[in-house]
């Protein structure tokens, strides 16, 4: 079971690596020192939440702001925890699903959703996929941290490591055309809201919004073919 934990989740780490090391560097460019950067990723463990949280921190941002920012932003995993709950065993004891639920990311997510979806994988193999790429983003963002001063920022394309993974896990989740549609009206929605909307509310907006159209064009193709085949 941790074998087959860690082969899944391996890549997860290989991304999480240039990421968090790039998250180091800008967190201890902040002030911040490296053991406040791990503390940090131990307790939030949500990339894109600690890089706002760090930007806004070098902005001179106050806490409130911040948290208010970084719950808006992660709201999404009320959507991916529902997703998977139903692949989890409704005997799952409380303190199992609280460890579970703190390691969801977007990318354990898209993995972990794949996997129960192929078969032959179950929670214990998920929560493996999950605390260890945790452990690997905490360790990655406190050597970021150590070795910030010796890395300038934007070196080694770290500035584009997040929207690198974040396209390549886009492109894993893309299993048919409602599946693109779902994205290409999410992406197009988000740019709309980043010029209209202030703050990072157009992020939910979006990801509701195409989820719910893609929802709805999947029941009506889906109530179609019932009606042409009604065996």
């Amino acid at each position: 079971m941790v074998r087959d934990g860690f082969k899944a989740a391996w890549p997860i780490c290989l991304g999480y690596l240039p990421i968090g090391l790039a998250f180091g560097v800008l967190a201890q460019k902040a002030g911040l020192r490296p053991h406040e950067i791990g503390l940090m990723s131990l307790l939030v463990f949500a990339g894109s939440a600690q890089f706002i949280a760090v930007s806004m921190l070098s902005g001179g941002s106050s806490a409130f702001p911040i948290i208010i920012t970084t719950f808006m932003v992660n709201l999404r995993h009320l959507l991916m925890s529902s997703a998977l709950s139903v692949h989890l065993s409704r005997d799952a004891r409380p303190l199992f699903l609280t460890v579970f639920a703190y390691g969801v990311t977007d990318e354990s997510f898209a993995v972990n959703t794949a996997r129960f979806r192929e078969g032959a994988w179950d929670s214990g193999r998920a929560l493996v996929v999950n605390q260890f790429s945790n452990a690997v983003w905490v360790l990655s963002t406190v050597l970021g941290g150590y070795g910030g001063q010796f890395i300038p920022e934007g070196s080694l394309g770290m500035d584009y490591a997040l929207s690198a993974m974040f396209l390549c896990l886009l492109v894993y989740q893309l299993r048919g055309r409602v599946y693109a549609f779902t994205a290409v009206i999410s992406g197009g929605l988000a740019i709309i809201g980043a010029v209209l909307i202030p703050g990072n509310a157009y992020v939910i907006i979006a990801s509701l919004v195409a989820a719910t159209a893609g929802f709805a064009i999947k029941q009506h193709l889906r109530g179609k073919a019932a009606s042409v085949d009604p065996s």
